[in-house]
């Protein structure tokens, strides 16, 4: 049986490679990596103006998408002014993914954000994000080593008989965190099924009723005990199915 496709959402980034300083479409290999090692083909989802317009066209060749961290989404998209810690923003990323959202939903194709990809889930939804959390709530414990994971593990606890629990495979599940933004005003139909034990912010929102359609704020990509990508995979070959 072939190989699930997912895609995953690219960011729009300046890089270096050789004699080379450009604008680039990249997605971080551990993405690559943990959708491989579930068993999927990973097809890297470059911003497409077109998909404002007919985002099927896209839905069409994947059979799970992922929508990958990176930079802050662009307040905007929220109705809100940019807050002077919000970074990165990528207006033409946003609205591709938005619109990728939404139709995979619709369709009922497995989504999956990851940490930055749930902060777009729930902006698709019409919910809003707090913008700096060391402001709002005084401390870097969700990001304590800027470009880097070192040192930041924390507990999150699931609800019973979610989505999120059962791909976690457990009720309090220590996650690996790079976040400065959160969800704030919760998108329309999303139920939080996922807790900080930290301060209680939101860490996992999932859509009843569908297939997999799940955000957490947390990075499982990168975390080898974590079997949250192999179940979200395992869900898009039983779509394909």
């Amino acid at each position: 049986m072939a190989r699930p496709v997912i895609g995953i959402g690219g960011a729009l980034e300046q890089a270096r490679w050789g004699v080379w300083d450009q604008p680039a479409v990249l997605a971080p290999l551990a993405y690559v990596r943990a959708v491989q090692i579930a068993g999927a083909l990973a097809l890297l989802v470059p911003p497409d103006p077109a998909y404002r317009e007919d985002p099927g066209q896209l839905v069409d060749l994947v059979d799970g998408l992922i929508l990958a961290g990176g930079g802050d989404v662009d307040p905007a998209l929220y109705g809100a002014e940019p807050h002077p810690a919000t970074t990165g923003a990528a207006p033409a990323r946003d609205k591709a993914e938005i619109a990728l959202t939404l139709e995979a939903i619709d369709r009922d194709v497995p989504l999956l954000g990851i940490c930055r990809g749930m902060q777009v889930l729930n902006v698709a939804r019409g919910g809003t994000l707090i913008q700096h959390l060391p402001e709002s709530h005084g401390h870097e414990g969700h990001r304590p080593n800027p470009g880097s994971f070192d040192g930041s593990e924390h507990d999150v606890r699931l609800k019973e008989g979610s989505l999120a629990a059962q791909v976690a495979g457990e009720l309090v599940h220590v996650t690996k965190q790079h976040h400065h933004q959160a969800v704030d005003e919760i998108g329309e139909g999303l139920e939080v099924t996922g807790w900080s034990a930290i301060d209680e912010l939101p860490e996992a929102l999932e859509l009843p009723g569908r297939r997999f359609v799940l955000g957490v704020q947390w990075h499982p990509e990168v975390d080898p005990d974590s079997r949250v990508v192999e179940r979200f995979v395992r869900a898009c070959a039983g779509a394909r199915a």
